[in-house]
């Protein structure tokens, strides 16, 4: 008798496994949802958009980063630039030949103007080749810049020449006429010296100044412009009084060479030149103020040999303590004039 499968002929229970049918896929096949489907479009939106940004950019420029750019230098306006120093310096050397001359030897100012003037000037011309003169101070100022690189520089010149002698009357030249002539090799001339200002014409030319053409001789102002009086400022007149023997002692040093030995610790005050001495604090008097550094007005009598000079002094003075928690006021800072 042939055994059986015991399971042959029974039916699968309803919703149990089974053996699928012929023709039937062991899988069912379901619809993505809507949300699975735009999530996986956007995935794809994204790759290709990160393609085409690595065509139009470059793959380099996300391994390196590039140089930031370097910062445009920023333009200065300084002004003209003009070689001011340069044409001070040679209008300065020009003005001491030009007013320089002596008969005995034209041709060394001749030499000496044709360092600062071009090429192939004639440097005899202006100049009658008579007299003497010499100068004493060159002192180079104002240089107003024109165009063309052109500019005209101001020297103020002093000038040792013969003294203007007063003219004899006409009754007593024929007299004097025979004595003058014998004395005239004997004595030397009298000399004087005065002060006359010059314009000096300079260009730049070829890397360097030169001088274009004939100065002119002007005038030297006899005095300055009118200006305010400095502010003056109310006095600590307690205060002054308080510390006027510390001015005192400190001029008589200042004068002596030693400021050190009455300055206050770290300051730095030079020696007066030798031969000065004190003739007196004439007047001391402190600005209002408080703290520990208060600033005054010292007027000093200075003797120089058989002279007396009247100088004005803005002196800074600071509140020092000792170990043992004394107090006293030393000079830390001397300048000459009414400064602020």
């Amino acid at each position: 008798m042939r055994a059986t499968d015991a399971s042959a002929g029974q039916q699968p229970l309803p919703g149990s496994p089974g053996k699928p049918s012929a023709g039937q896929l062991p899988w069912q096949i379901e619809d993505e949802n809507s949300g699975t489907k735009f999530a996986v479009k956007v995935g794809r939106g994204v790759l290709w958009g990160v393609v085409a940004l690595a065509a139009i950019t470059g793959i380099r420029s996300w391994i390196w980063t590039p140089e930031p750019p370097k910062p445009v230098p920023t333009k200065v306006d300084s002004g003209p630039n003009y070689p001011i120093q340069e044409a001070q310096a040679v209008a300065a050397r020009f003005a001491r030949a030009y007013l320089t001359w002596d008969d005995a030897d034209p041709q060394a100012r001749a030499d000496a103007l044709s360092r600062d003037m071009p090429k192939g000037t004639d440097t005899t011309t202006g100049w009658n080749s008579k007299g003497r003169q010499e100068v004493v101070v060159a002192q180079p100022g104002s240089v107003s810049v024109l165009a063309d690189k052109r500019a005209r520089v101001r020297v103020d010149v002093l000038v040792k020449g013969p003294a203007s002698a007063a003219q004899p009357k006409q009754d007593d030249k024929q007299d004097d006429k025979k004595t003058d002539d014998k004395k005239k090799d004997d004595k030397p001339k009298p000399s004087t010296t005065k002060w006359m200002g010059l314009e000096v014409p300079v260009v730049q030319a070829s890397g360097r100044i030169v001088v274009t053409g004939q100065p002119g001789i002007v005038g030297v102002p006899a005095s300055g412009p009118s200006v305010a009086d400095p502010e003056t400022k109310p006095a600590d007149m307690a205060f002054s009084q308080r510390t006027r023997d510390v001015i005192e002692e400190f001029f008589k040093k200042y004068a002596t060479g030693e400021p050190d030995a009455v300055a206050a610790p770290g300051a730095y005050i030079p020696a007066l030149p030798a031969g000065m001495t004190p003739g007196g604090v004439r007047n001391w008097s402190v600005d209002e103020g408080s703290g520990t550094e208060r600033v005054g007005t010292a007027v000093i009598n200075w003797q120089l040999g058989d002279a007396e000079l009247e100088q004005t002094y803005r002196v800074k003075v600071a509140r020092v303590t000792s170990a043992q928690g004394a107090e006293r006021w030393q000079v830390s800072e001397v300048h000459g004039g009414l400064t602020p």
